[in-house]
């Protein structure tokens, strides 16, 4: 783990190896959440839609290794992973699925678990074949639950950090426990909020208000509440279509709620450093290996 905080602490100070830098503005975000149950994966896929419905080019990464659901949500069913370009000889244009208005998925799996043994050669093959993959405005990393190696590295990849809670004391707890572990070991100094699951926009306010309190007393990490989400059975019944809540039920609560957090991103002036998607493989390499 040691080895591991030195690379983040690498990467969030800027000193990670790159190679010449390719003029792009494609917008990272790394979406997580301390805990499993709170939403997190509609969210990315609802926001990237809404995304791609605003004239934005959008990929989401399923990085939630072994348990992604991403391709469910969307309602379509991936054949391969993106580790399949290497270890299977896939080319990209097989291992990404389109989804509703244009939206690119790509799904992780389980690969990841095995950067450790890939070859410098293998490296350079797979980056190779990325280069079709560009133009993007941004990439969505859906991460799994928890604090783990994984989380913490896309953190560290990306470059905005955003973590879905809800109101309950459980999901802050952990949610203020991630933000603990990222404050720790210096990957980001600050985050964007989602809260979601809220009865209204007092509850999203206060809940947030009390979030952002514990971290202004306690971490060295500056906050921004992008939003709320609000409680919607419709969006129940839209997991069950396997359709996204902004394609099924476009008025809904939820769906405008998100439609607000599309546009709120859209307004906020980024500095990017990333150099697209081959750019995001190459620290991710260079966190994981």
């Amino acid at each position: 783990m040691l080895d591991q905080a030195a690379k983040l602490r690498q990467m969030a100070e800027g000193n990670a190896i790159r190679e010449e830098k390719v003029n792009r503005d494609t917008k990272v975000f790394t979406i997580t959440s301390g805990k499993g149950g709170v939403g997190k994966s509609n969210i990315v896929v609802n926001l990237g839609i809404t995304l791609q419905k605003l004239g934005k080019k959008v990929m989401i990464f399923d990085a939630d290794l072994g348990m992604g659901n991403d391709d469910v949500l969307i309602g379509c069913v991936p054949k391969y992973s993106v580790f399949d370009t290497i270890f299977s000889g896939k080319e990209i244009e097989e291992v990404l699925v389109e989804g509703p208005h244009g939206i690119k998925l790509l799904p992780g799996g389980s690969g990841l678990s095995k950067v450790d043994d890939l070859t410098e050669v293998q490296r350079k093959i797979f980056l190779k074949k990325l280069e079709h993959l560009e133009g993007f405005d941004y990439i969505l990393i859906d991460t799994g639950a928890g604090i783990n190696r994984s989380v913490l590295g896309f953190i560290a990849c990306s470059d905005e950090l955003l973590i879905v809670t809800t109101p309950e004391p459980t999901a802050l707890t952990d949610a203020y426990s991630l933000l603990k572990a990222v404050s720790h070991f210096k990957i980001k100094t600050s985050a964007k909020v989602v809260v979601n699951r809220v009865f209204d926009e007092r509850e999203g306010k206060n809940t947030f208000y009390k979030f952002n309190n514990a971290a202004q007393r306690f971490l060295n990490i500056k906050l921004f509440h992008l939003g709320n989400v609000s409680d919607d059975k419709r969006l129940t019944q839209a997991v069950r279509m396997q359709t996204p809540l902004v394609l099924a039920y476009p008025n809904s609560d939820a769906a405008k709620d998100i439609q607000n957090l599309a546009k709120e991103i859209e307004g906020i002036n980024y500095k990017t450093d990333s150099e697209g998607i081959q750019g995001l493989f190459k620290r991710i390499f260079k966190v994981f290996s």
